[in-house]
């Protein structure tokens, strides 16, 4: 928070940006014909975030996927305050140092007002879940919703935090 303050010249601790929320999402385009693919993706995301994630439906129907309105397509769960921090310091510390040829994150993925989203390829970097027990590798999405104003307050936030951009 001082770094921070200094940097950007606040005049109030409560001006500091900080991490607001934690978003994990699966999209299951599979879950249309196997059922037991939703169940699974539920099992990894309670198992990473630490609660039950939500099952997120098509709010459309889409005849060439075969798709029905209000058919289960993802699973999704949101983390705030203490479980928030917690799943920041196991993705950090844990989670992205298993990567294989692990570069850093994309300093290109803000959206404009500070929010960070990272795409990550298996489910497997994260310690917690074992490899004997996943039936299919699957791809999730991880937002990072801050309260800071513009794309370099976040970025900086995120740096601090111990996030590893690619230089």
């Amino acid at each position: 928070m001082p770094a921070l303050m200094k940097e950007f010249g606040y005049a109030n601790v409560m001006q500091v940006p900080q991490p607001l929320k934690a978003t994990i999402n699966i999209g299951l385009g599979e879950a249309v014909t196997d059922a037991k693919a939703l169940d699974s993706a539920t099992n990894d995301i309670s198992v990473i975030i630490g609660q039950k994630p939500v099952i997120t439906r098509a709010k459309r129907s889409i005849a060439n996927f075969k798709l029905r309105e209000g058919m289960p397509i993802g699973v999704m769960a949101t983390a705030r305050g203490n479980r928030m921090w917690e799943f920041l310091d196991r993705l950090l510390n844990a989670a992205l140092p298993r990567l294989r040829d692990f570069q850093g994150v994309s300093p290109s993925s803000f959206d404009g007002r500070g929010n960070f989203s990272l795409g990550i390829r298996e489910q497997l970097m994260f310690p917690e879940i074992e490899y004997d027990k996943v039936n299919r590798i699957r791809g999730l999405q991880i937002n990072i919703v801050t309260s800071a104003k513009t794309d370099e307050e976040g970025r900086r936030l995120l740096e601090l935090l111990g996030m590893p951009f690619a230089r």
